[in-house]
């Protein structure tokens, strides 16, 4: 059997590794951003996540898509992962790819923590913003969701009137 090569491969996987990293970037600037109330600089991390996010979103598919393709090649079902296909690879290579694989797959974990962190410091910001606006608007009830969540009211900025 000739001996695959993996140039393509790594190729894909460094890119989606090189994503990864970017967008872990993203998460801990917007983070900080968010501990120093940066509203405009957040909003524009956001947009730049977003980005990055499909930009990866198209690096994980087009390695995906070269996994499928070379399982299929060598007779695996279409499904294998790529840590499944190892032992078709040379062991010198085997090494290689393994370490790709453990990399991205740690950033991805990363990415994920960060993320999720990011959510909820976001979603602390908004809940202690209507609690200051119910605070300024004391005759205003809390409107809840059928999710069990206080629902967004449209009109709570207009609700802060001059006095006189």
């Amino acid at each position: 059997m000739n001996a695959p090569s993996v140039v393509p491969l790594v190729n894909l996987l460094r890119a989606e590794l090189s994503a990864y990293g970017g967008l872990l970037a993203l998460f801990d600037r917007q983070q900080a951003q968010l501990w120093r109330r940066e509203i405009d600089p957040v909003t524009d991390t956001s947009r730049e996540i977003e980005t990055l996010a499909a930009e990866t979103a198209q690096n994980r598919a087009a390695r995906e898509a070269w996994v499928t393709g070379f399982a299929q090649e060598n007779a695996r079902p279409a499904d294998s992962t790529l840590r499944q296909l190892l032992p078709l690879f040379p062991a010198d290579q085997q090494a290689l790819l393994s370490a790709l694989i453990g990399e991205i797959n740690h950033l991805l974990h990363r990415v994920r923590r960060r993320a999720r962190q990011n959510h909820s410091i976001l979603a602390r910001a908004v809940e202690l913003h209507r609690d200051t606006l119910a605070l300024l608007s004391p005759g205003r009830p809390r409107i809840y969701a059928a999710t069990g969540r206080v629902a967004a009211s449209g009109d709570s900025a207009l609700s802060l009137r001059a006095a006189g």
